[in-house]
């Protein structure tokens, strides 16, 4: 076994059943599993048993591992920046517990180092034995899946990670803060107005304030203000495919609908890609708690359904890039070519339209230089963590605004809820409402409108007008939540696809009734419900015209899609269709289930 002579860590390395980082929104239990006798008996059936040393290296900070660790006798100690200054201890692990978060699962690189503390015997399995074991057994499965969301969950709390070097008035600093935190990455945030370590890290890496913002991984890597995509190379999510092969399906977008059409579509063997521009998830997966989600009776958070959605995608063979923003949609030869802002190009038979729609801004005085420090359009730990001592107010009054306001009363000292309409009952749901009224730390303040925002490096209040009396005053708040509704992401689809008056994708008989003359006809058919004027191109969740914008709406819409799908693939491969490429319907029990 690989090792390093180095033990890892002081004496001050705690007993495993200690928690040497607490983290209060995690669930510990569920992240530190003890698998069973007969689990580890299971395991043992498939894996490889090894001996290790103190000092053995099993994991590295910032290379992919490949191999499910599970300890028969000894410890192992995980650690951030081992070998550095700053070496930090975040767990120790005894028999029959597990090695990995959630980046083993999905092929990032790992955001600790796990070392032998104590000589002993440990368990290997490959990804694929993994992967293979728990598909057939779900209880274990979900042990795992538990675990691993739960670490990751908890890496994030603890800071841990790259981090990101910049002033919170750069746009630029703002982009990759979001783009971390949507993603779901350990990482920390170095003000470089505020934070002494800004100063430090500059002078130690010989790089001026202006050429800030700076990621800084392991304290090797330096990237100046790189892109979203070099940020995503270093840690290794997945690029867009290196050729571009005429795929079955190709998924733009990777929200709940898209996530839901790219498990049905792989599980029934369709070559399926799906693209992101930002981050997995959509709105959905900036969601604290969405308790309405069927299936999930004591609620679920936006980032673990998003999670779990990705590896069932990944577990079929759905292949996932992100960052990939599409730039342009044209029908060439049969199939139809979806160009990337990076010049880049993917061609596909099929495509499920899935980029859903986006918060809109609010437009106030003071709003935009606040935006990504103190002015937030999503309520996810990493903004709420900054909100322990400090009153915040939230702006909606939709599910979304509702759901950010109960999540950030368990932080804040108290949440104001802002609603420009008379009431809560027009677009919230009644569960949301009884929780909200009977909080103590919520104040809803209705026929509100903020007007202004004060404060010149960080928010120090809003100014706010009551519609009934005309009233204007301040209140005291650090931070402002903003979730007033959203505009579909359909700009790229200009010129086309029919849209409707608000940039909606039209699909069935409207849809048809915008489509070129004769088109229809030369089909041979009418549009299918979800197809939008382009035969073989579908849309599916928030981004369609008249779709209802809930979680579980979009998850049904996205697997509806691929039943239309099939339908078209059908018609095309059939006598007299469109093309002469071979395709094989799969039975109506299998892409119905």
């Amino acid at each position: 076994m690989p090792g390093d002579e180095r033990r890892p860590g002081p004496a001050r390395v705690p007993d495993e059943a200690e928690e040497s980082v607490p983290f209060e929104t995690a669930d510990i239990y569920g992240a530190y599993p003890r698998l069973s006798d007969d689990q580890v008996a299971r395991l043992a059936q498939h894996g490889r048993r090894h001996a290790v040393n103190a000092g053995d290296v099993l994991i590295r900070e910032g290379e992919r591992c490949e191999t499910f660790y599970i300890v028969l006798s000894g410890s192992v100690a995980i650690l951030e920046g081992y070998g550095t200054p700053d070496e930090h201890l975040l767990r120790v692990h005894g028999p029959r517990r597990f090695i990995g978060e959630l980046g083993l699962l999905n092929g990032q690189v790992a955001f600790y180092t796990a070392v032998v503390r104590d000589p002993g015997e440990i368990l290997a399995l490959s990804l694929e034995q993994l992967r293979d074991l728990v598909t057939r057994d779900s209880v274990l499965g979900d042990v795992v899946l538990r675990a691993c969301l739960g670490r990751r969950a908890l890496l994030v709390g603890q800071g841990a990670g790259f981090r990101i070097i910049g002033s919170r008035y750069s746009p630029d600093t703002r982009r990759l803060r979001e783009f971390a935190a949507r993603n779901r990455l350990p990482h920390r945030w170095i003000d470089l107005e505020t934070d002494e370590e800004a100063e430090a890290l500059l002078r130690r890496f010989a790089v001026g304030p202006e050429q800030t913002p700076l990621v800084i991984w392991r304290d090797t890597t330096l990237l100046r203000n790189p892109s979203n995509a070099e940020l995503a190379r270093l840690i290794g999510l997945p690029p867009l495919p290196s050729s571009n092969g005429h795929g079955d399906l190709l998924i733009v977008g990777s929200g709940p609908a898209g996530l839901a059409a790219a498990v049905n579509a792989a599980s029934e063997g369709l070559g399926t890609t799906v693209v992101e521009a930002i981050a997995t998830g959509g709105q959905a997966g900036t969601s604290s708690r969405i308790d309405n989600c069927f299936g999930f009776p004591s609620g679920i958070s936006g980032a673990e359904l998003t999670e779990r959605a990705v590896l069932q995608a990944d577990k079929f063979g759905a292949r996932l890039s992100v960052p990939a923003e599409a730039a342009r949609l044209e029908p060439r030869d049969g199939h139809y070519a979806v160009s990337f802002t990076d010049g880049s190009e993917i061609t596909a038979r099929t495509v499920v339209l899935a980029t859903g729609a986006r918060y809109r801004r609010l437009h106030a005085p003071g709003i935009e230089p606040l935006e990504g420090a103190s002015v937030h359009y999503s309520a996810t730990v990493y903004e709420a963590q900054q909100c322990r001592t400090d009153p915040v107010a939230v702006v909606g009054g939709g599910n979304s605004a509702g759901q950010a306001v109960l999540f950030l009363a368990g932080y804040a000292p108290q949440v104001y809820l802002l609603v420009r309409g008379p009431s809560l009952e027009a677009h919230m749901s009644r569960y949301l409402i009884d929780q909200i009224e009977r909080h103590p730390r919520v104040r809803v303040l209705l026929h509100t409108e903020v007007t202004e925002a004060l404060g010149d490096r960080a928010l120090e209040a809003v100014t706010v007008v009551d519609h009934r009396t005309g009233e204007h005053r301040h209140l005291g708040v650090r931070a402002l939540f903003v979730f007033t509704g959203a505009d579909p992401h359909t700009e790229w689809l200009s010129g086309a696809l029919a849209l409707d008056a608000r940039g909606y994708v039209l699909t069935g008989a409207e849809a048809q009734a915008c489509s070129v003359p004769g088109l229809w006809q030369s089909q041979g058919r009418d549009c299918l419900t979800l197809e939008t004027s382009l035969p073989g191109v579908f849309a599916a969740g928030d981004v369609r015209s008249g779709s209802v914008k809930r979680v579980a709406s979009a998850v049904g819409e996205g697997a509806m899609s691929i039943h239309f799908v099939h339908r078209y693939l059908g018609h095309t491969a059939a006598p007299g269709g469109t093309d002469s490429s071979p395709y094989t319907r799969p039975k109506e029990s299998a892409w119905l289930a």
